[in-house]
């Protein structure tokens, strides 16, 4: 079983959210996953990451592979916790 971070996509037609999970490479988009690690709401101004830390590590030490997109919002993730702890 290959495991995969990817998003999965909610929200109404035109304003997308998405949560980022850990699946199984094989299932669908919107299928059954492992666990919910954090949200994506690309709308929002400025866009809104949310993520817990500890699972995220968790998934990548076990070999996940983040998709190109949630690697493009882990980098996001941590700058906006760098930039927090600064203040």
């Amino acid at each position: 079983m290959a495991v995969s971070l990817r998003l999965a996509r909610r929200g109404a037609k035109k304003a997308p959210f998405y949560h980022v999970i850990a699946t199984d490479s094989r299932n669908p988009r919107d299928g059954k996953f492992n666990e919910q690690i954090g949200t994506y709401d690309p709308s929002a101004s400025p866009i809104a990451v949310t993520m817990k830390a500890d699972r995220l590590e968790h998934w990548l030490k076990v070999g996940a592979q983040p998709s190109s997109t949630v690697a493009q919002i882990i980098k996001l993730h941590k700058k906006q916790a760098a930039s927090a702890a600064k203040k």
